[in-house]
């Protein structure tokens, strides 16, 4: 790497004007710019307000001679260094020694060789271009590390503080020169300010590492004892010879905060969510589920399902049953299908035709549901006096009849627009009426089961409805559909509630 020289101010002290009006012409000459002092004392004061790159310092001065100049110069440039080079008519030994331990960097006796002279000069210039170079990357990294958001503090073997970087300073309140030759547990609070340095000479001495060359959480205490969450990394590096370990320090109370604010909110949705649960559960579970007559499964496709099985006897003895299937799934569908519940319980308990219930659940839906979402629905009604029922099917898959041997002797077609779409002008609410034979069975199912994929990406589809009811008896048909249909979601998720209901005629 090619060094650029550049031209230095030199301070020359001589308390002869001849002297120094020589040096003066010959430093010029050489581009540099000179600083005149007379004295030693007028040298230091010179020195302190100019800062100079480097001193031609004589040693023979009134008021102060050039060895205490020297000292009291060499004492002011601790960060930089500032070679003195000494010109002097003294030239015994002991002159050029005490010079050097005055803190001289080089000694030239008078009269002055300019040839060698200029050689030192060069010299002298090479080595604070090398030294401006490190001090110009010196201060590029502390710019680096005084920009780091987080915290950086080297320690030594002790736990001395050796350095700081601002965000240090931000972080836990102390001011660098508070921090820096104090031991690091300062900046922590019980139990690791008792533990750290044990902790330390434990792993100096052989012991696996606890923190070194990992990132945890752990606490911080500020200057004023506030204690804060902080992330903490530690690794070991060496210079010159000397064991060091740099913390890299985050504070992440807002992280934690977040988190906290996060999780209250996760618990209350939680608790809400439980309690809707519960709620909905209520609405679900009506007694007439327990209808011998009558087995259903369904299986939510999120915490709340948005298909509903509910079923009725009325005094008069005439069966009812209900399969809904709201827009989406999840709360939302729920909450949809609640006022079909409602509906459904209070009408068939009063024997109502399905003509009428069909005509009261879809005007409260239309008037009730945000347009876009609507309840596909199946609702069907058995007579077991004259064997004769009704069925009523809108946007639900189409329901079927199996006698006894699980062939297929009817297939009720979803003729009918869901519940919620259209007012009752529009919407067709006859339905369909039907008798059976002994043994006869209705299944009613939703388009979640038809549509369940396997990870092949094959549907369940009326094929799969067909094939598990297929050479099967009224008593194990049920069964039958449920383990062909575990058996096609192996290792899948359904992506839609999934509803079925089997009812036995009479």
């Amino acid at each position: 790497m090619t060094l650029k020289l550049a031209k230095m101010k030199v301070l020359a002290v001589d308390d002869n004007r001849t002297n120094l009006h020589i040096l003066q012409v010959f430093l010029k000459k050489l581009g540099h710019q000179v600083i005149l002092a007379e004295n030693g004392e007028e040298a230091v004061r010179m020195f302190q307000s100019e800062a100079p790159d480097l001193v031609l310092l004589d040693i023979m001065m009134p008021v102060m001679d050039g060895f205490e100049a020297a000292r009291r110069i060499k004492a002011m440039t601790q960060e930089r260094w500032t070679p003195v080079i000494f010109l002097s008519a003294l030239n015994r030994d002991e002159n050029l020694v005490e010079g050097l331990e005055a803190g001289g960097d080089d000694y030239l006796t008078k009269p002055i060789n300019f040839v060698v002279l200029e050689a030192k000069l060069r010299s002298m210039q090479h080595s604070l271009a090398l030294q401006q170079t490190s001090i110009d990357a010196l201060r590029r990294v502390k710019a680096i590390s005084d920009n780091v958001i987080d915290a950086l503090i080297t320690i030594d073997t002790h736990g001395t503080i050796a350095t700081v970087n601002r965000s240090a300073e931000r972080i836990f309140g102390w001011e660098a020169r508070e921090m820096i030759g104090q031991n690091v547990k300062m900046l922590m609070p019980e139990p690791y300010l008792s533990e750290h340095d044990s902790y330390l000479e434990n792993y100096l001495a052989g012991q696996a590492p606890k923190v070194i060359g990992h990132s945890r959480e752990a606490i911080g205490k500020q200057k004023d004892g506030k204690q804060f969450p902080i992330n903490l990394g530690v690794t070991e590096l060496t210079i010159d010879g000397n064991r060091m370990f740099i913390g890299v320090v985050r504070d992440i109370s807002e992280q934690k905060f977040a988190e906290q604010k996060l999780q209250n909110y996760y618990d209350q949705t939680q608790n809400e969510q439980q309690l809707a649960l519960r709620l909905m559960d209520l609405q679900l579970r009506r007694p007439g589920l327990n209808d011998p007559r009558l087995r259903y499964k369904v299986i939510a496709a999120d915490n709340f399902s948005g298909d509903v099985v509910a079923a009725c006897r009325s005094p008069e003895g005439r069966f009812y049953a209900l399969l809904a299937d709201a827009t989406g799934h999840g709360l939302a569908a729920a909450i949809s299908v609640l006022p079909v519940l409602a509906i459904f319980y209070r009408l068939t308990k009063r024997n109502h035709p399905v003509r009428e219930i069909i005509a009261e659940l879809n005007q409260q839906l239309k008037e009730s549901i945000p347009i876009g979402r609507f309840v596909a629905a199946t609702l069907v009604s058995l007579d077991e006096v004259t064997q004769t029922g009704e069925i009523w099917v809108g946007g639900t898959p189409s329901a079927f009849m199996f006698d006894r041997w699980g062939r297929r002797t009817h297939e009720f077609l979803s003729t009918n627009l869901p519940l919620g779409i259209v007012d009752n002008q529009t919407l067709s609410c006859t339905p369909l009426p039907f008798t059976w034979g002994k043994e006869d069975q209705l299944v009613i199912c939703s388009d979640g089961l038809l549509e369940a994929t396997n990870t092949d990406g094959v549907q369940f589809g009326i094929e799969g409805l067909m094939a598990a009811t297929a050479n099967s008896s009224p008593e194990n048909r049920f069964k039958k559909i449920e383990a062909e249909l575990e058996r096609h979601l192996v290792n899948s998720i359904a992506a839609d509630d999934i509803s079925l209901m089997i009812i036995d005629c009479p």
